[in-house]
């Protein structure tokens, strides 16, 4: 079993075999939380590691805190992975490839994003990405930062996709109908939505959009904030 905790933006928690991932963290400077709100999580969970799809400031700009409170192990592409290990933090870096198996409890793959990278300092960020988790016979997708784009109906070959992380917020990603056409092109029914609602540009009507997916015969999860779902 998975445990997924949603925090705020796109900013998750996965508890894999009594492993924590903390994907893209984005808790100072966040407009909808309370200042203190990080060290309130960080005093109750430890975070092995840290899963980072891209280098924008709403997906890193935690990285370094979380790393220096646990050693946890920074986990993205090259370009991204240089930039921390410059800073002292211990890294791994992927990129576009084959499944890699991590601490021999699950695999992962870093796949395509359409979207941009770069730090705020204007440092290159590398390819933006997603991560395709696996652990025993369950399955997440989470597709980071990005547009719609036809690959995506190739995630699924001879993998059933449990769940699929998906931006819903437009503008800078997909937003609502465009999630749910990426979730028919990924054949996944169950889509937990992000990236919305964090900005007045990416806000939406959440019950229009959980009855836009509804509607389809597909379950659209938006999460309170520390809400869990398991798969």
């Amino acid at each position: 079993m998975i445990k997924i905790t949603y925090y705020t933006h796109s900013t998750i928690l996965l508890e894999i075999n009594n492993k924590n991932i903390i994907v893209d963290p984005f808790f100072t400077n966040n407009p909808i939380i309370k200042y203190n709100y990080l060290e309130k999580i960080i005093k109750k969970i430890n975070i092995d590691y840290i899963f980072v799809t891209h280098a924008h400031y709403d997906h890193t700009i935690d990285v370094e805190k979380i790393y220096k409170k646990f050693n946890s192990i920074i986990i993205s592409n090259y370009e991204i992975c240089r930039y921390f290990s410059k800073k002292g933090c211990k890294t791994f870096s992927i990129n576009f490839g084959s499944f890699i198996k991590i601490n021999s409890l699950f695999y992962i793959k870093y796949v395509y994003a359409l979207h941009s990278s770069s730090f705020n300092d204007g440092s290159y960020g590398g390819n933006p990405g997603g991560f395709i988790i696996k652990y025993n016979n369950k399955i997440i997708y989470i597709s980071g930062d990005t547009y719609v784009f036809r690959d995506m109906k190739y995630f699924y070959k001879n993998l059933f996709i449990n769940l699929s992380i998906l931006p819903i917020g437009g503008r800078y990603t997909m937003d609502v109908k465009d999630a749910y056409y990426a979730s028919c092109l990924l054949k996944c029914n169950n889509i937990l939505g992000v990236h919305y609602n964090t900005f007045p540009e990416i806000k939406i009507n959440k019950n229009k959009a959980i009855s836009y997916f509804k509607k389809r015969s597909k379950k659209l999860f938006l999460l309170k904030k520390e809400d869990k779902i398991y798969i």
